[in-house]
C-alpha cells in the first residue's frame, strides 16, 4: 500500500517537568500508537532551586522521536505518514542563549523554582503600596517567583555572561517551546524565534489584551524586547525541522502550555467548562471565552489558546494548588503511614469518613486563592479515635477543599456555578479520591480515560492548523464531537447541608493554619526555643507536631 493511502498520523512533543515525551497519533480518531519517555534530570544547586539542562531536554526530544518513529515504522507506517507536529510544555521554565552559537548561557531556570523571592520584593519596593496586583489589569497576574519575568530579571543580576549576552544583544530568552522550536527548525541557520499566547501569557510580560509584548512590563523587568520571541497563535505553522533528524522536513503547527493543551484535550472548549489536573500540585483551569475576567478572588487570568492568527482568543480563569500529590509522597516518606502512593485508595477506603479530622497541607504557604506564604502544615481535629486510616482520607479530602476552594473563587469572579468538573492527571485514578472531590464540590466529576489530554489537545490544535487542515476542531465547540471522548462520571453522595458544614470547618482549620511562619528578620522569635523550632525543617518541624498531638490526646 503506498504511504499516501495510509492514515495520516500527528506527532507531538510532550516537554514536562521530570520528562519528555513523543507521542504519536493517528487521524482521524486521533488513537495512540506509539510513545516513548525519557525522564529529566532536577538539578538542585540549593534548597528551593530547580533546574534543567536546556541541552538534555532538547536532545531528550529528539532521542524520544526516534525511538516513537520506530515503533510506527514497525506498524507498517513511514516517518513521512507524520503530517504535523505539536510541542506542549512546561509553562514558566526560563531559558537563555546564544543566538550565534546556540548555547545555553545557564541552565534553564524551573517553574517551581523560588530564587526570586528577593527579586520580587525589589520590585515591590519600586511599586505603589507595594501591591502584588498592580500590573494584574495589564497581564492577568500577581508579582510573583513563579512567572518568567522574574527569573529574566534575576538571570540578568546574576549570572555575568547573561549580563554580557544582553549587553552585546546576542542574548535570546524563552520558554521551553521557544527553545525547542529555535533549536529544531534551524538554530543559529535561521531557527524560528516564536512562542504561543498560552506561554506567553505565563511570562508576566504580555499584554493579556494586545497579546504584545507590553512596553511598561518589559521596561519594569529590565528585559529588552529584542530578547523576546514573536507572539503567534496556539495553531498554525511556525517553520519545519531542518535539524537532520528522523523528523527532518516535517512542520510544527501547534504550541500551548500544557495545562491549556490539556484543558483542550478534555473538550473544555466552551464558556463556563472548567478541567482539574491532579498531580503532585493541581491546576484548574475555567474557559471564560472570549473574554478575560480579572479576579478579584486569588485567581489568574491567562490565554487558554487562540486557534489561528486570525481566531480571537480564548481566555481562562486558572487557580493552583501547591500540594496534592505532595501530601501523599509526605504521608509515604516522611511519616511512613503508607507504603505507596497507590495504597491511599485502600487505606482511605477503609474507614467511612476523616472522624472528623482535617489537614491543611501548607508546607511551604497556600496558593489560590489565599497566596499565604506565612500558612503552615496542621492536622485539626484528633482524637484517641484517630487512626492513620483517617489521616491518609483526610490528606485526599485536602486536595477536594482545595479544588473547592477555587471553584468558590471563579464563582464569584465569574458568577456562574459550575455544572461538572473535568479531571484528568494521576491522581484522578484514584476512584475515592474522584467520588469525595464530587462529594465536597457538590456537581459530578468526569474522570478522562485519555492518558494525557495534553498530548491529544496538542495533536487536535496540530491537525487543525492552516496548512495542515485534516481536522476541524471548531466543530467540537459547536457541540459536534468529532473524536470519540470517555469519561467516568462520579456523581455527588451528599447533601448541600452536609457538604457545606464540613466545608465551613475546612475553612477553620485554613484559619489556624496561617500566621506560623514567621521572617527570619523578625525580632519577635528571639526565646531560644523559638530559635530552635526555627532551625527545623519544616517537614520535619510539621510530623514532630503531629506526634506530639497524638500523645497528648493519649495521656
Amino acid at each position: 500500500m503506498a504511504s499516501v493511502e495510509r492514515s495520516k498520523l500527528i506527532g507531538v512533543i510532550d516537554a514536562g517537568t521530570n520528562s519528555a515525551r513523543f507521542v504519536i497519533f493517528k487521524l482521524p480518531e486521533f488513537e495512540e500508537i506509539a510513545a516513548h519517555q525519557i525522564r529529566i534530570t532536577q538539578i538542585v544547586p540549593r534548597d528551593g532551586w530547580t533546574e534543567h539542562n536546556p541541552v538534555e531536554v532538547l536532545e531528550a526530544v529528539r532521542l524520544c522521536a526516534v525511538e516513537a518513529c520506530h515503533q510506527v515504522e514497525k506498524l507498517g507506517y513511514v516517518v513521512k505518514d507524520i503530517a504535523a507536529i505539536g510541542i506542549t510544555n512546561q509553562r514558566e521554565t526560563t531559558v537563555v542563549w546564544d543566538k550565534n552559537t546556540g548555547e545555553p548561557l545557564y541552565n534553564a531556570i524551573v517553574w517551581n523554582d523560588i530564587r526570586t523571592d528577593k527579586t520580587v520584593d525589589r520590585v515591590l519596593a519600586r511599586l505603589p503600596e507595594q501591591n502584588h496586583n498592580h500590573f494584574r489589569a495589564l497581564s492577568g497576574l500577581p508579582i510573583s517567583p513563579y512567572f518568567s519575568a522574574l527569573k529574566l530579571n534575576w538571570l540578568k543580576d546574576n549570572v555575568v555572561a547573561v549580563r554580557k549576552a544582553c549587553r552585546e544583544k546576542r542574548c535570546y530568552a524563552g520558554t521551553i517551546d521557544t527553545w525547542l522550536v529555535w533549536n529544531l527548525t534551524g538554530g543559529p541557520q535561521g531557527g524560528a524565534f516564536v512562542t504561543d499566547v498560552t506561554n506567553a501569557s505565563r511570562t508576566l510580560l504580555m499584554n493579556i489584551e494586545t497579546l504584545h509584548w507590553d512596553p511598561l512590563l518589559t521596561k519594569t523587568f529590565s528585559v529588552h524586547p529584542d530578547m523576546l520571541p514573536e507572539i503567534r497563535s496556539s495553531s498554525e505553522i511556525y517553520g519545519k525541522v531542518k535539524d537532520s533528524s528522523v523528523l527532518d522536513g516535517i512542520p510544527i503547527s501547534a504550541i500551548l502550555g500544557n495545562q491549556q493543551a490539556s484543558l483542550i484535550g478534555q473538550r473544555c472548549l466552551k464558556e463556563g467548562q472548567a478541567k482539574n489536573t491532579y498531580r503532585k500540585g493541581c491546576f484548574l483551569l475555567y474557559n471564560t471565552g472570549t473574554r478575560y475576567v480579572q479576579s478579584t478572588h486569588g485567581l489568574v487570568t491567562t490565554v487558554a489558546y487562540q486557534l489561528g492568527r486570525n481566531a480571537p482568543p480564548v481566555y481562562a480563569l486558572e487557580g493552583s494548588v501547591a500540594v496534592a500529590g505532595v501530601a501523599m509522597n509526605w504521608l509515604q516518606d516522611n511519616l511512613k503511614i503508607i507504603k505507596d502512593i497507590k495504597e491511599s485508595e485502600q487505606i482511605a477506603g477503609s474507614v467511612s469518613s476523616t472522624g472528623d479530622v482535617y489537614f491543611v497541607p501548607a508546607f511551604t504557604g497556600l496558593y489560590a486563592p489565599y497566596w499565604r506564604k506565612d500558612a503552615r502544615g496542621i492536622f485539626c481535629g484528633l482524637t484517641s479515635f484517630t487512626t492513620k486510616h483517617h489521616f491518609v482520607r483526610a490528606a485526599l479530602e485536602a486536595v477536594c477543599f482545595q479544588t473547592r476552594d477555587i471553584l468558590e473563587a471563579m464563582k464569584k469572579d465569574c458568577g456562574i456555578n459550575l455544572n461538572k468538573l473535568h479531571a484528568d492527571g494521576s491522581m484522578a485514578s484514584n476512584s475515592l479520591l474522584m467520588q469525595l472531590q464530587a462529594d465536597l464540590g457538590g456537581i459530578p466529576v468526569l474522570r478522562t480515560e485519555v492518558h494525557e489530554p495534553a498530548a491529544l489537545g496538542t495533536a487536535m490544535a496540530a491537525a487543525q492548523a492552516n496548512g495542515v487542515d485534516l481536522y476541524k476542531l471548531e466543530a467540537e465547540i459547536r457541540g459536534y464531537t468529532g473524536v470519540q471522548s470517555h469519561h467516568e462520571t462520579f456523581l455527588p453522595t451528599t447533601t448541600e447541608e452536609e457538604r457545606n458544614a464540613r466545608y465551613t470547618k475546612w475553612k477553620m482549620a485554613v484559619q489556624r493554619s496561617l500566621g506560623w511562619a514567621v521572617s527570619k528578620k523578625s525580632e519577635a522569635m528571639t526565646d531560644e526555643r523559638y530559635s530552635l523550632l526555627a532551625s527545623i525543617p519544616a517537614g520535619l518541624f510539621l510530623a514532630t507536631t503531629f506526634l506530639m498531638l497524638v500523645h497528648s490526646q493519649r495521656r
